[in-house]
């Protein structure tokens, strides 16, 4: 049933002008500005890596000593331990001239020591509370090491699973993105950044990053800027909004212009509109990188960069070692370099680092504050959270704990992939596998198990997959003989579990794929094992959404677990035996093939939109595919079930300012209690520049009881309905909004209208 609001009149709204932002100035800042010299103030502007830690880009620094005892260092990363820290400290307070602490960067990205689930993952919770959390307890685990300065939230928005760094960041939507962006950022800084448990968080990857061409990492982006203010922007302003310390530029270009030389994207947007006050540091030596963009030598690109509004140059050293030439010949300024060293500056004054430059390096503090049991039962909490369940056929799970399984699959006691990608501060080995996690909540549960076959055959790609260590391990036998094996044991039991999907590095950056469905040396081991006749449960591990059409249409029980970190194997069987209902949403839209990529649910009508679940020539169609998802934005299974009531709003009218409460009742009508998550949608069904079918406007995580009733009332305010228009003004226009509540299962949405007269 729907029924029509009339609402009073909302008047039009438009977005604050480009308002330049001053500069902070602390006065111990400023004096030690007044004693620097321009070499110096340059040396604030270089951050280096010092090697024999952990690789994250193909170059390493050298003469790191000596150049930060010339005060030719702002900050190190790649540094960790009290002691390591506090002697690069030592280094700089004891022999550079003027005792400027350094920055201590590193790339924590979902943990430290005790790793969760890759973003993407952890974004499938809808939990806000839990992912600011888990961002807290990383920041313990980092500063504990040594660590003030985290490359981190990457907030990138990506319609493109064949990009393997979709896995660092929260899916396709927005909105959505927006509240991760928000809770990651405080659950880093905290209240108070000169407390020694909290960390300068990083935005990342300014912008844009996730639309590169053809899912290829470094690729190249080309938008318009109404897209990118609607769609890939807000998660960035979100970060700023909530206080983010620093900002990092991506190797993409914008406009024709690289990001980290690109004054409109730095300086304009950033600093003036979104009102950014603190530093922006290139990525990986993308200063470098320009030259090879087409834009000049390393002296001209890096006074592009400097002139652009870029802070610190991250290991490529173009700004020290041409800046100075640069001053010299009237393509920078002095101006220009002391206004980048001020925020740095400021960065580490509002890290505490000049009152105290040890005090990340408490060398007490590891033992107590790293890899603790009550971190390594949140990173299982964390990671149950995730899981989504794709599909449960017959009902299969969850299972019984007393069950006769034959557990089977190359990641089924493998520890070198439970962590996933972009885990540079973990150790695989101490991760829990499948096997292991299943004997530890089942004790009496009887598990045969088999590898069954390699993650691939292809000794090409695996070499490809190993380069930070062993993740495909290709076995001595036959993959004949393997299968062979999987099968006997599969003989007796009561239910097969096959763990399957990509190896951890099979995603991350530099791992984009063109084709990202599941193996064929593991599809084969499906397809046998289904034969079999028993039921079979696919428990998948991946870094993006795979094409699994093919999987989805056996009778098999599918649950999604991502790479869901150090806990894998005890938050997986928590699942699979029913201790944790699933509750995970997936953040992006899963294709059924690569050809529908990009995909996503906020697209666009066309002026010839297909009907639904059907071809209709001279439409907006595939002769040989469906145009919808195998699974949309939203999408998650449960072991219970719900229903849901019509949806009510509190009241007809709306003036600015006010907001208006969309209601619904919510019931368990199911056999167990568990969670779900309620999303709101919006769609504006007549405006001045084309409108998405609908986007995401609020949700709500709710835990019912079976046979429990709960009312979500989620509030829509006015700016809920604003967009930039054509002029990229920030409004809202008169008109009529649609309102969307998903259902379960994928079934049609419920919805009602409000008039905005």
């Amino acid at each position: 049933m729907i029924k029509t609001y009339k609402i009073l009149p909302l008047l039009l709204l438009t977005c604050i002008g480009f308002n330049s932002i001053a500069q902070e100035k602390i006065p111990e800042v400023e004096a030690l500005l007044s004693e620097m010299t321009l070499d110096e103030k340059i040396g604030q502007l270089n951050l280096l890596t010092p090697g024999g830690g952990i690789a994250t880009g193909s170059v390493v620094s050298e003469n790191v000593e000596a150049k930060i005892k010339a005060g030719q260092v702002g900050g190190l990363f790649g540094a960790s331990g009290p002691e390591k820290v506090r002697q690069a400290q030592e280094i700089a307070i004891k022999n550079s001239r003027l005792k400027i602490p350094l920055l201590i960067g590193s790339d924590i990205i979902h943990g430290y020591k005790t790793t969760y689930p890759i973003p993407l993952g952890v974004a499938s919770s809808w939990n806000m509370e839990l992912i600011e959390s888990a961002a807290k307890m990383a920041a313990k685990e980092a500063t504990a090491d040594g660590i003030n300065w985290n490359f981190s939230p990457m907030v990138d928005i990506s319609r493109d699973a064949r990009w393997g760094r979709i896995s660092e960041g929260s899916g396709e939507d927005p909105y959505l993105g927006s509240a991760i962006a928000t809770a990651m950022v405080k659950g880093y800084q905290g209240k108070d950044l000169s407390d020694a448990y909290t960390m300068m968080a990083t935005v990342k990857h300014l912008a844009l990053y996730g639309a590169v061409e053809a899912g290829r990492d470094y690729n190249s982006v080309d938008m318009s800027k109404v897209k990118m203010y609607n769609q890939y922007l807000p998660p960035y302003q979100a970060a700023v909004d909530a206080g983010v310390g620093s900002a990092m530029t991506s190797f993409n270009d914008i406009d024709g212009i690289p990001a980290t030389g690109n004054k409109w994207l730095i300086t304009d947007l950033l600093r003036k509109q979104w009102g950014f006050k603190g530093f922006v540091v290139s990525d990986y030596t993308s200063v470098n990188e320009m030259t090879a963009h087409g834009l000049g030598d390393l002296q001209a690109v890096s006074a592009q960069a400097l002139n652009a509004g870029l802070d610190m140059d991250m290991v490529g050293e173009g700004f020290l070692t041409t800046l100075k030439k640069s001053v010299e010949e009237g393509k920078v300024t002095e101006e220009a370099i002391t206004i980048a060293c001020r925020r740095i500056l400021t960065a580490k004054h509002q890290l505490g680092l000049f009152d105290d430059p040890y005090k990340y390096s408490d060398t007490s503090r590891p033992e107590k504050d790293i890899l603790t049991a009550e971190n390594r039962l949140a990173s299982r909490k964390i990671a149950t959270q995730s899981f989504v369940l794709l599909k449960n056929e017959n009902n299969v799970l969850p299972l019984q704990k007393d069950a006769n399984i034959a557990l089977v699959g190359p990641l089924a006691n493998d520890k070198n992939n439970m962590l996933g990608t972009w885990a540079p501060t973990g150790d695989p080995q101490l991760s829990i596998p499948v096997l292991e996690g299943l004997k530890n909540v089942a004790p009496k549960v009887k598990i045969s198990y088999a590898k069954g076959a390699n993650i691939t055959n292809d000794t090409e790609l695996a070499k490809r997959a190993n380069v930070f260590g062993l993740r495909v391990d290709i076995d001595k036998r036959t993959p004949e003989a393997m299968l062979s094996e999987a099968l006997k044991n599969s003989k007796d039991a009561d239910v097969i579990v096959a763990v399957v999907g990509e190896a951890s590095e099979f995603a991350g950056e530099a791992a984009s794929r063109t084709e990202i469905s599941i193996p064929q040396s593991q599809k084969k081991l499906i397809n046998a094992l289904v034969e079999t006749g028993k039921p079979v449960v696919l428990v998948l591990f991946s870094g993006r959404p795979l094409t699994i059409s093919d999987e989805f249409n056996l009778p098999v029980s599918i649950l999604q677990v991502w790479n869901p970190g150090v806990e894998a194997g005890n938050a997986i069987a928590d699942v699979l035996f029913g201790d944790y209902n699933p509750s995970g949403k997936l953040t992006a839209s899963w294709p059924r093939n690569v050809g529908q990529i990009p995909i996503y649910h906020s697209m666009k009508n066309t002026g010839r939109p297909a009907p639904k679940n059907q071809f209709e020539k001279f439409k907006s169609n595939y002769l040989d595919s469906e145009i919808s998802p195998l699974f949309p934005f939203g999408y998650g299974l449960s072991y219970t079930s719900f229903e849901y009531s019509e949806i009510t709003v509190d009241k007809n009218k709306i003036n600015q300012g006010e907001s208006i409460k969309v209601s619904i009742a919510v019931k368990n009508t199911g056999d167990y209690d568990g969670e779900e998550v309620v999303q709101l949608y919006l769609k504006d069904e007549i405006r001045s520049i084309t409108p998405p079918v609908k986007q995401l406007k609020g949700f709500k995580k709710v835990f019912l009881k079976k046979g429990e009733t709960k009312t979500v009332t989620i509030t829509l305010s006015a700016d809920d309905l604003k967009f930039y228009n054509s002029e990229l003004k920030f409004v809202a226009e008169l008109g009529k909004f649609k309102v969307f509540v998903r259902l379960r299962k994928n079934l049609p949405f419920l919805n009602n209208f409000v008039d905005f007269l």
